[in-house]
């Protein structure tokens, strides 16, 4: 497994996850894949990340601003996607690690995560990477037609935004 930034050629097999990830109906309320220009402009440059193995795009991370308003300049929401076949072997946790230290480099001291309680997988990743469940935000949107709570977890940085 290789862990590398992400680039422009990776986007049909980014998408290709991400796509797999909304059918489960417990990753996103997202309902399709955005184009490719609308996630670029929505997700932090320096922040990307792919897992590859043996040549092939198999899961991706990336941040996202919480808000434009300075006093959240430093916290982002983190997401992270693993292709179905690859789930289990690790790479949710690389991508992790990998997107926390690029955080930190770039001086968020504060990633949060909103998942649904059903993602039992995705849940047990971010408590492991040191995430903690900070509330439940219930009914929070519709998917299909019914309400969804979601999880709030947060992972605040050791090193960015302690002095």
């Amino acid at each position: 497994m290789k862990i590398r930034t992400l680039e422009p050629a990776d986007w049909e097999a980014v998408c290709h996850i991400y796509a797999e990830g909304i059918a489960t109906r417990n990753a996103t309320f997202e309902t399709e894949v955005p184009s490719g220009g609308s996630w670029d402009s929505a997700h932090i440059s320096d922040c990307r990340f792919v897992a590859e193995v043996d040549g092939a795009v198999r899961g991706w991370a990336a941040l996202t601003p919480i808000s434009d308003r300075c006093a959240y300049g430093g916290v982002a929401e983190v997401s992270v996607y693993v292709a179905a076949s690859s789930r289990g072997h690790g790479l949710g946790s690389a991508l992790l690690a990998r997107v926390i230290r690029a955080s930190e480099d770039a001086g968020f001291w504060t990633l949060q995560a909103g998942l649904f309680a059903e993602n039992a997988g995705s849940l047990r990743l971010h408590e492991r990477a040191g995430f903690r469940l900070v509330g439940v935000r219930e009914r929070l949107g519709k998917l299909d037609g019914r309400w969804r709570d979601v999880q709030l977890l947060e992972r605040r940085s050791e090193r960015a935004g302690v002095d």
